[in-house]
């Protein structure tokens, strides 16, 4: 028996709506449906901005939920790829279909890139279909332009050095997940002598969207900061 095909699909921030054709075609048509859980009993954030396309199924299909914990230990990191790796292949071993629901792109910051190779070094295929990403719904929901003309722009999920060094050649900074670096972010971004705008939006496209001009500080996880310098 052939080995069943694997979908990455990325669902975009938060909106339903913003889910792309062929991802609410493959969610309905596919055997099997992983949503990651970032935390053992709540609920994936990812699989409830699907919910309702899993819900208008003519056949009701298997679901997981594999834990990705919010750690940065690398050992607890590995062994729930592992976890997660070896029961979806079982599944795919038996010739079923699976998608994998992961937010915004599935190239974009993904946990699901990590369990990917490990398919592939098995010999699975593995498809991905790319979703609006998260710092683009932002800009967007801000009504801000990213980039104009020969614009450099340059999305970080966190400050390192690496930013301070390129900083002065940048047009425009994506600064992801701010709850976790933001006091380092605003001592990078304020060390700048241009004149700058700065927006942050939190969970984009959501009920509880919040939109504020400035940096904001109040430990939401998904907070996005947008940094244009002016010309």
């Amino acid at each position: 028996m052939p080995i069943g095909k694997l979908y990455g699909i990325g669902v975009g921030p938060g909106d339903p709506e913003l889910l792309t054709v062929k991802a609410a075609r493959l969610i309905d048509e596919t055997d099997i449906i992983f949503a990651p859980q970032s935390k053992s009993g709540k609920p994936s954030v990812a699989l409830n901005i699907v919910q309702d396309y899993v819900d208008k199924r003519d056949i009701p299909c298997e679901i997981y939920q594999p834990l990705f914990p919010m750690t940065e230990d690398k050992e607890e990191l590995q062994r729930s790829w592992d976890e997660a790796t070896d029961v979806l292949y079982e599944k795919l071993e038996q010739g079923k279909s699976a998608v994998f629901v992961t937010l915004g792109d599935p190239t974009v910051f993904s946990t699901f890139s990590y369990i990917a190779s490990r398919l592939q070094d098995k010999g699975v295929e593995i498809e991905l279909v790319p979703g609006i990403t998260s710092f683009t719904a932002c800009a967007a929901r801000a009504g801000v332009q990213l980039t104009e003309q020969d614009d450099i722009m340059v999305v970080v999920p966190q400050v390192s050095e690496k930013l301070t060094k390129i900083l002065p050649y940048v047009d425009t900074v994506v600064a992801m997940k701010t709850s976790r670096h933001l006091d380092v972010l605003e001592d990078c971004i304020n060390q700048d002598p241009r004149q700058k705008d700065i927006v942050s939006v939190q969970n984009c496209t959501m009920e509880d969207e919040n939109i504020v001009h400035g940096f904001v500080d109040n430990k939401k996880y998904f907070s996005t900061s947008i940094i244009k310098f002016r010309k």
